[in-house]
């Protein structure tokens, strides 16, 4: 905002949103709380928990009915931000939601949601977050200086300021390279790619099993490893070169490619996704046999470090610990048949849906978020550090239309005449 005076919050603002304040619960229990939103709209969520109606996604002659959802934490989870100093974003591309988590000035758990058609892909800081939709990239910003909130509590604020129309490419992974540009998983075209400002999308490199880009979902490319603004691996469901070719390999054909080298640096897995790099480690989520992974970046010899009971997405790393995305299970479609199951029969548990905080150093489950309802399925999650208590705006509405921040100028504007900033 440069210092020019103070952002007015749109209107309703001053709550999370559904589910906010998760401080209702007696000692010992579990938080609850419940979240409503629309699947397959770009309605936002309401302000408030009251229900009433939103406005409508363009186009919507009948809007569809708000989706319930019970949101439970574990009772250390918000104790657990606020000593780490850090927030949670994820992701459902099922009902195209967005969620901010953090801890409120009274140590309450804080529950942030926005709707975004087909939220897929995550990657950011405290300051700048970008987001995949169905067919655009977004960039948020945040707008409050160090010393200021909005409506008393909220750190950051992240306004929507770009939407790079990239059409639906099922783009689904994102990071961010050493120039600025932005990298992200085509997932149709089975490559990665950067933006463009006149096409869709510009390739950048395709695995080595890949032999030509088509829109047709070859081997199911989706999960990608950025360190040190240098995008150095993917995570590939199979290698297949036919369209669709992948989901007869579901259950034991997946690879961690390495791209600098074209090198498969670990085969077998089963479905693997949100492959990183940390203290030396690749690690992946052996989504379709439930473990958190661990592999030797030189020897390609993995270690599977925690059984989470779901299908796993999103990973991301903060102090020694790793947290998780987990999905249900479906028992048809892309899902159906997977090793996954039987590891949940054979521990006598069902799959559920949320986010789990796993110490690294042993596997343990240490805090937990759960979504029970009409949200069973996320795909991305984030830490954002340095963040205590997030919310974002929408991407269209009167609370984005109305709120305007400006920018301090280069030099005083009583100084007549054009400056040149370059």
């Amino acid at each position: 905002m440069g210092g020019v005076g103070d952002p007015s919050m749109p209107h309703g603002a001053e709550n999370e949103g559904p589910g906010q304040g998760m401080d209702d619960s007696e000692p010992g229990e579990a938080r609850r709380k419940t979240v409503e939103g629309r699947a397959g709209t770009a309605a936002e969520a309401p302000p408030d928990a009251a229900p009433h109606r939103t406005a409508d996604a363009p186009g919507d002659a009948v809007p569809p009915e708000p989706l319930l959802t019970n949101v439970t934490a574990s009772r250390g989870l918000a104790q657990w931000l606020a000593l780490h100093e850090v927030s949670l974003a994820f992701t459902s591309y099922q009902t195209g939601q967005f969620f901010l988590v953090g801890v409120r000035p009274d140590g309450a758990l804080s529950l942030h949601q926005r709707n975004f058609v087909r939220a897929m892909g995550l990657t950011g800081d405290s300051q700048s977050l970008l987001l995949a939709g169905l067919a655009q990239i977004w960039r948020f910003e945040n707008v409050l200086a160090p010393d200021q909130r909005a409506n008393g509590h909220f750190d950051r604020l992240y306004v929507p300021r770009r939407g790079q129309t990239v059409a639906d490419l099922d783009a689904h992974e994102l990071g961010i390279d050493r120039a600025g540009r932005l990298l992200f998983i085509t997932t149709k075209y089975s490559c990665l790619a950067t933006d463009s400002a006149v096409h869709s999308f510009k390739p950048v490199w395709r695995p080595p099993f890949i032999s030509r880009l088509a829109p047709e979902d070859r081997c199911h490319l989706n999960g990608l490893a950025m360190h040190e603004g240098v995008p150095r691996y993917v995570t590939s469901v199979s290698t297949s070169d036919v369209v669709d070719g992948w989901r007869d390999k579901r259950r034991d054909g997946g690879v961690v490619v390495e791209i600098e080298t074209d090198r498969i640096l670990a085969e077998g897995l089963s479905m693997p996704h949100s492959p990183r790099l940390h203290q030396g480690a690749v690690w992946v989520l052996d989504s379709g046999n439930g473990y958190l992974t661990r592999i030797d970046p030189s020897s390609g010899e993995a270690e599977r470090v925690a059984f989470c009971p779901g299908f796993l997405r999103g990973l991301s790393f903060h102090d020694g610990h790793a947290v998780v995305g987990l999905s249900l299970a479906r028992h048809d479609g892309v899902f159906a048949g997977l090793p996954l199951q039987e590891a949940l029969e054979a521990q006598r548990t069902e799959a559920w849906c949320g986010v789990q905080i796993v110490d690294t150093s042993n596997g343990d489950i240490v805090e937990w978020l759960r979504l029970d309802g009409a949200v069973r399925e996320l795909f991305d999650v984030r830490v954002l550090p340095g963040v205590r208590c997030p919310m974002a705006l929408p991407t269209f509405g009167p609370e984005l239309a109305s709120f305007i921040t400006i920018e301090a100028p280069d030099r005083p504007l009583a100084e007549r005449g054009w400056h040149d900033p370059t």
